[in-house]
């Protein structure tokens, strides 16, 4: 062997490492026409490129202010690992992003993903990816761009975590922060589909011991495992519609911490609301939820108990805004008044187990 001249007997490759760089190619690929079903105004849903730009002024505002969320899944997940089932925890991952914008006035404009994995399978991130690109068609945003990291030794070959991103945008005057609500206005809530995002470190311990593919309890022409995987409502279009129709005060999506910590997020000091569970009802999964011993205080700040979104304005809009909200597609109802209060405790009810019962 000559000086300077070196041999490799061990060639070591990337892919031996466990990071394959063709699979995520692929995935790239196959995702492509799933990113271009959402473009919008203001955003052509490219994928490939260092960034994405979005044209505010095409999208039609003058003045507008941005909002920006991000948020996961959570546990869920491991039900959607558990059963192979993955083409819908894209949508919830999405609905946390976008449904905690427009509460703002937000409009959602663009989406970014953060997909991560012991071992990238490109069909499974196909799938998961097509329930982000739905979502993303529900609620009028464009899917611009993402991240697919594939990291053997940071997780179990088979698991995988979620991350979004969305930025909305809201013209200067019409911003909804909840310092105009006072008592006597009304508070109306839109129904959930189902546990939605939150709660499920204690779904799953309730379900532990359970065969996921059996007929659920609460929903016997669905596996248990489809059942509890039904996505979180993404309220967007029907929030949006309601806020033309009426004048909203407040906003509140209700996620981790139930109706009894997200309604006060909106709520000037000093003021509280009544809640009555005659008003509405619940997902028979709630019942069931309530029937494996989770007890009533504990159903109220823990899972959203049927309603996924209250709206709090004026008595004096209630019809108009019921009637925007139907025919935006749900089930809404007046659920409750603001009343003025210095307890701790700012939401009451009166029947709320009728809600499930």
């Amino acid at each position: 062997m000559e000086d300077g001249e070196v041999t490799i007997q061990n060639h070591r490759t990337y892919k031996d490492a466990g990071v394959d760089i063709d699979a995520g190619n692929a995935l790239v690929e196959a995702i492509k026409p799933l990113a271009r079903s959402t473009a919008r105004p203001g955003a052509d849903a490219a994928l490939g490129g260092f960034g994405a730009f979005f044209d505010l002024k095409a999208a039609g505002f003058t003045d507008p202010l941005l909002v920006a969320t991000t948020d996961g899944v959570g546990t869920k997940l491991k039900l959607a690992i558990e059963t192979g089932l993955h083409d819908t925890v894209g949508i919830d991952l999405v609905a946390m992003c976008v449904n905690d914008l427009v509460v703002q006035g937000a409009t959602p404009l663009l989406f970014l993903d953060y997909y991560a994995t012991g071992k990238l399978d490109v069909e499974t991130g196909k799938s998961i990816v097509s329930g982000i690109a739905e979502g993303c068609r529900q609620a009028g945003c464009a899917l611009v761009g993402g991240e697919t990291a594939e990291m053997p030794g940071m997780y179990p070959e088979g698991d995988y975590d979620l991350a979004g991103f969305s930025v909305g945008a809201v013209e200067r005057n019409g911003v909804i922060t909840g310092t105009q609500i006072e008592a006597g206005d009304i508070v109306i809530g839109l129904r959930s589909a189902g546990v939605h995002s939150n709660g499920f470190s204690l779904v799953r311990k309730i379900v532990e011991s359970m065969d996921l593919t059996k007929p659920a309890p609460f929903m016997p022409e669905k596996s248990l495992g489809e059942a509890l995987l039904t996505p979180t409502r993404i309220y967007v279009r029907s929030c949006l519609a309601v806020m033309q129709a009426a004048r909203v005060k407040g906003f509140a999506h209700i996620t981790g911490g139930g109706l009894t910590e997200n309604i006060p997020r909106v709520l000037p000091k000093g003021l509280g609301v009544e809640l009555d569970g005659t008003t509405w009802k619940a997902p028979a999964v709630m019942g069931w939820l309530a029937s494996q011993g989770v007890l009533d205080a504990e159903m109220a700040r823990v899972f959203n108990c049927g309603i996924g979104m209250v709206v709090i304005m004026d008595q004096k809009y209630a019809d108009s805004a019921i009637a925007a909200l139907t025919s935006a597609g749900e089930n809404a109802s007046v659920i409750g008044r603001v009343v003025a209060t210095d307890s701790e405790h700012r939401v009451s009810y009166s029947n709320l187990a009728a809600a499930w019962s």
